[in-house]
């Protein structure tokens, strides 16, 4: 599984020559057995510069929670030191990060100037494709521009279905996080299935008959292109922050859905800043405003993230059930049997707050599903 998790969070060294390095980084795992080491935990993330890669931050930890974060090369001694000095026991999942990052190419043969669904694409091949699939299948999908970055690049949507007055639709949204590149890589996978299948196998086209799925394959495109070519582990977008030399905010915790509360930074250096104010960016005021023109007809919003095998619904900023609990739990459990059946891979599913400590979903309609791949 440990290389599954190399293969999400780390990125080809010839893509990202010359840039940020990790050399000596480690990644822990601890888990807390206690309040004390809870507490510990935090006070660690305020002395050191802690990356935390589950959960999202110090704010979320708690007791028997697995803690996964890496530590950068000069800090690693002090914090096995002070590990140590407070009983906690911990795995180094990672020796070497920057080893892991040019390992994973493994050289110019992993390397190609093509498109392939087989390897992950940087953005100029991943907008290139969104107009070359539609042009191959103009009777299943169709793409729209639905508004521009901070940096003014384009974001498309695909729409996938039959090209007809369907009244129901999903939105799939993939690439919140920049460095979560396996998030994209699976909306480029779905579409080259359904447009693979369609015709060929009976559930896939009972689905895009019945419906359609708005599938936005890159979220977060400034941050994505950053992590591309300068830092492989940037998370948050690209915009510039009053008052802070800091960049960028954490899509994610940007909505309009109980912004600035529990789980997010009001910090602009914290990579879960939500930002100014709600709905702030331009990326998440793209995806908002397509959502309430759309709000009718949109049944589920689906967003993928790494990484974790988990299946979560709302909510994430309480711990009170959603309306319609029993109706997203009886989902959850289908999806995650169906997703068992596959590969035998565990998934654990449940309220986001309650079954871990992570990011918001923005729901519609009181329906609303969220995968971390």
């Amino acid at each position: 599984m440990k290389s599954v998790v190399l293969v999400v969070f780390l990125a080809a060294a010839h893509a990202v020559a010359g840039t940020w390095r990790f050399n000596g980084d480690k990644v822990f795992q601890v888990r807390p057995e206690n309040e004390n080491q809870v507490d510990f935990i935090k006070h660690l993330a305020r002395i050191v510069k802690l990356d935390f890669w589950h959960p999202d931050s110090a704010q979320q930890v708690g007791t028997q929670m697995k803690v996964d974060f890496r530590v950068g090369a000069d800090q690693v001694t002090f914090v096995q030191t002070l590990l140590e000095h407070h009983d906690m026991q911990y795995k180094i999942l990672f020796q070497d990060v920057q080893e892991g990052i040019e390992k994973q190419f493994d050289g110019e043969k992993h390397v190609t100037k093509r498109y392939t669904y087989k390897k992950y694409n940087n953005w100029n091949k991943i907008s290139a494709w969104t107009a070359r699939i539609a042009k191959r299948f103009p009777k299943l999908v169709s793409r729209i521009q639905i508004g521009s970055t901070f940096e003014n690049r384009p974001m498309y949507l695909l729409k996938v279905g039959k090209q007809t007055n369907i009244k129901k639709a999903i939105f799939m949204e993939c690439g919140a996080h920049a460095r979560e590149w396996i998030s994209p890589a699976f909306c480029q996978w779905f579409v080259k299935e359904a447009t693979k299948t369609y015709g060929k196998d009976k559930t896939m086209t009972k689905l895009l008959d019945s419906l359609s799925v708005y599938v936005l394959p890159v979220f977060n495109i400034d941050g994505y292109v950053w992590s591309w070519e300068e830092d492989r582990l940037w998370r948050k977008n690209r915009s510039n922050n009053s008052n802070s030399e800091c960049i960028g905010t954490d899509l994610n915790r940007n909505f309009d859905a109980k912004w600035g509360t529990k789980f997010s930074d009001n910090d602009p250096c914290s990579p879960t800043y939500c930002g100014p104010a709600k709905e702030s960016e331009k990326e998440t005021k793209a995806v908002t405003t397509f959502i309430r023109d759309n709000l009718q007809s949109l049944k589920a919003f689906l967003s993928f993230h790494a990484y974790s095998q988990l299946l979560l619904y709302p909510y994430g900023y309480t711990f009170d059930p959603a309306p319609n609990q029993k109706k997203l739990d009886k989902i959850a459990q289908s999806a995650v049997k169906a997703l068992t059946s596959l590969y035998n891979t565990t998934y654990v599913c449940g309220p986001i707050a309650s079954t871990v400590c992570t990011i918001l979903v923005l729901v519609l309609h009181s329906t609303g599903l969220m995968i971390r791949a």
